[in-house]
């Protein structure tokens, strides 16, 4: 796992004391966006598309650091937009670091080598980088939406590596991924020294630009189950492996939405961070306001027909696995009995060899022929 034993002790030791105080609904992650705007506009996001007056918005230093202490959740997530442009960010570190949360900060990492050569942040336990990159090169120069971000990002990983701080990789998959390149990706992020990788399936946000190529549920469990079946042991993975198994499709679970709320410029998120439905003022009112029945899978709610986020999901397998004998057991063998042998799943990786994905697929869409890039059919 790539995850330090004393993050995972101050994690299950605030779960296990919510069992103990018979608490149903509880934070594990604050998703702290203290603004939107952001130095690249990704095709499949919906946080950039707001007017041009919110975008210029920051979150008032105090603002965060209250929303911080009214949630009291050990880890706080940092994303945004791209945190890396608010004033206050070397500020806000440092506080969160005094208070012990473990901070996960969510950059794209076009600006990280320079953060780190001005000196804005110190190495600390408590202080990860999560770094955005949606596969190799290609892939993720496509998926955002602008040549050499992909470089930009891997010289930024490096220079955080080599000066003692904890890095992560954060990866969004859609529709079209090849799951042979999802594989070659992992390695590459082993042989820089990442210290453990972050895969969610891509949202549906109403507001993205490109609403064509989010994933279904059953393809997600498809395409996870080839990319993280007949896995090798050097992966390491920063997520609870239940997770994993849930989107892999041998585990069902149910959104916990609560797990990760989200506090931005307008306030407390309504119900959760990848839908918008209106704020609270108070984190105590979200709990007490929302319908939470009308969230999740089971619900019935088409808005979350599809969704298997890790911001919806995870917390519901970390809170499985303090929840029982059988969560404790399944996340243990999932740590030692790590490779998950299947066969099927490897063969169904053999067969996508060859076959166009992502902005190869997109060509062949639109009739282009990849040896001479001339449209099919044309004089």
């Amino acid at each position: 796992m790539g995850v330090p034993i004393s993050q995972m002790w101050t994690v299950a030791s605030y779960v296990l004391k919510q069992k103990i105080l018979r608490r149903k609904r509880y934070p594990l992650v604050l998703m702290l966006e203290p603004l939107f705007r952001c130095n690249l506009a990704c095709a499949g996001c919906g946080k950039i598309q707001y007017p041009a007056h919110i975008l210029k918005r920051d979150m008032p230093l105090e603002d965060a650091l209250k929303a911080v202490d009214e949630c009291g959740a050990p880890m706080v997530s940092i994303p945004g937009g791209e945190p890396l442009l608010y004033p206050h960010i070397t500020e806000l570190v440092e506080e969160l670091v005094k208070r012990r949360k473990y901070i996960y900060l969510c950059t794209n990492a076009i600006l990280l080598k320079k953060a780190l050569d001005d000196g804005m942040f110190k190495p600390s336990k408590y202080l990860t980088f999560s770094v955005h990159l949606d596969g190799r090169r290609n892939e993720h120069d496509f998926a955002v939406c602008r040549d050499g971000t992909y470089d930009k990002a891997l010289e930024g990983i490096k220079s955080a590596v080599e000066r003692g701080y904890r890095v992560t990789t954060n990866t969004t998959l859609f529709e079209g991924t090849d799951p042979n390149a999802v594989r070659e990706f992992f390695d590459i992020m082993m042989d820089v020294g990442v210290e453990g990788m972050m895969l969610s399936p891509g949202y549906a946000y109403d507001k993205a630009p490109d609403q064509a190529n989010f994933l279904h549920r059953k393809e997600t469990n498809n395409l996870f189950e080839m990319i993280l079946s007949n896995r090798k042991k050097r992966w390491k993975f920063n997520q609870s492996p239940l997770f994993l198994d849930f989107l892999m499709g041998t585990r069902e679970y149910d959104c916990t939405p609560w797990g990760n709320p989200t506090y931005n410029i307008f306030g407390w998120q309504r119900p959760c961070y990848l839908l918008q439905e209106g704020y609270t003022d108070t984190f105590q009112q979200l709990l007490d306001e929302v319908d939470w029945s009308n969230y999740g899978f089971e619900s019935g709610n088409p808005k979350c027909r599809d969704c298997m986020v890790h911001s919806g999901y995870e917390a519901t397998a970390v809170d499985h696995t303090f929840s029982s004998f059988g969560g404790i057991w399944g996340t243990v063998k999932a740590m030692i009995f790590n490779k998950y042998a299947n066969p099927a799943a490897k063969q169904r990786l053999k067969e996508e060899e060859g076959k166009p994905h992502g902005p190869e697929a997109h060509l062949v869409q639109l009739g282009i022929d990849l040896k001479s890039g001339e449209r099919a059919g044309a004089a």
